[in-house]
């Protein structure tokens, strides 16, 4: 790919740093149905990136483009600084893929599907052993590794894919859901091991259906719509695209609450809980502002919040999903941040 239509810069003079994966005008139809139309993406090196989107929106397909499992209808695309249409073979040797349905085979045990990888990776025997035996340990399947994978519980199966992943030394992987069907305790063990992988160097292209695991874990986060990008930025980034942040003060003697009012005429004031609201994008700066207001005022707050839109509402906002409780207007006004 031209540098001119993708740059690959360098960190600690001014310009972005190299890209890891990226892509321009990223297009997939099946039939008449298009999947991705024109997506573009760019994921620096050693970083976390979230493409979110709902079902069907076309995760799974930009990632099997990526890994080279199947071929983009248009644009173009590099991985590890390979571009995934002429040198798919450079692409592969530099990544690991880790599926929504796991790559195990449940028949032979979880050492014996290590050493599978090991000798599909062209490993020595010697060598496969010791990458095998690092794997289970980091991996805590030490004590199961004997056992057939068939009786591994789903956390156990997942830890067990992303080792097998593993074993080819990767510097860049692709968790497609990596943590679907697993229970609370095995989606966090899980994202810790994602980042241990980030802490490595390694760069980590994940598509989820839990917004709270794109919040925790990734640099950057792209929602997936209707085949095009709707929005994307970090976690706080995308949340201040959506309407109804605010800061809330709270009081307890009527008298300063009646003071901090009648000084404050933009505020929301609700006289029986003694709070006053104004509108905010949860910034520092936005906090700082309020604060030297009340220092100035001799105002002394009892309670001050801050009150900011999650990632749930950017991704119902964007994606024109509803819930009950939301209105359209926040869609409308979403969509309209991004254009």
């Amino acid at each position: 790919m031209p540098s001119s239509v993708m740059p690959t810069s360098r960190q600690g003079d001014g310009q972005l740093p190299p890209a890891a994966v990226s892509a321009v005008a990223l297009r997939k139809s099946y039939g008449d149905k298009t999947v991705l139309d024109g997506i573009d993406l760019r994921i620096p090196a050693g970083s976390v990136f979230a493409l979110l989107g709902p079902n069907g929106a076309g995760k799974t397909t930009a990632v099997k483009i990526l890994s080279t499992l199947i071929t983009a209808d248009g644009g173009q695309a590099q991985v590890a600084g390979h571009d995934v249409a002429t040198s798919p073979d450079g692409v592969r040797a530099a990544i690991g893929v880790t599926g929504q349905f796991s790559a195990v085979d449940g028949l032979i045990t979880g050492e014996e599907n290590m050493l599978l990888m090991a000798d599909l990776h062209h490993l020595s025997k010697r060598e496969g052993r010791r990458v095998t035996a690092e794997l289970l340990e980091r991996f805590d399947l030490v004590d199961a590794a004997k056992k057939p994978a068939q009786s591994y519980s789903g956390g156990m199966k997942r830890r067990l894919d992303i080792a097998m992943t593993l074993v080819g030394n990767p510097r860049i992987i692709f968790l497609d859901e990596p943590t679907t069907g697993l229970d609370p305790r095995s989606r966090h063990n899980m994202w810790g091991i994602i980042r241990e992988l980030v802490s490595d160097g390694v760069t980590v292209f994940l598509t989820t259906q839990y917004l709270d695991e794109a919040d925790e874990l990734a640099d950057r986060i792209a929602v997936l719509n209707d085949g095009k990008i709707a929005a994307e930025g970090s976690a706080e980034e995308l949340k201040r695209l959506i309407p109804g942040g605010h800061i809330r003060l709270r009081f307890t003697k009527p008298a300063v609450y009646r003071a901090a009012a009648d000084a404050l005429h933009g505020a929301t004031r609700d006289d029986e809980a003694l709070s006053l609201q104004m509108p905010s994008d949860g910034s520092q700066r936005e906090l700082r502002s309020v604060l030297d207001w009340l220092d100035a005022a001799g105002i002394e707050a009892d309670e001050l919040t801050v009150h900011t839109p999650d990632l749930d509402d950017v991704f119902f906002a964007l994606t024109g999903s509803t819930r009950s409780t939301r209105s359209t207007d926040k869609t409308d006004q979403a969509k309209e941040a991004v254009r």
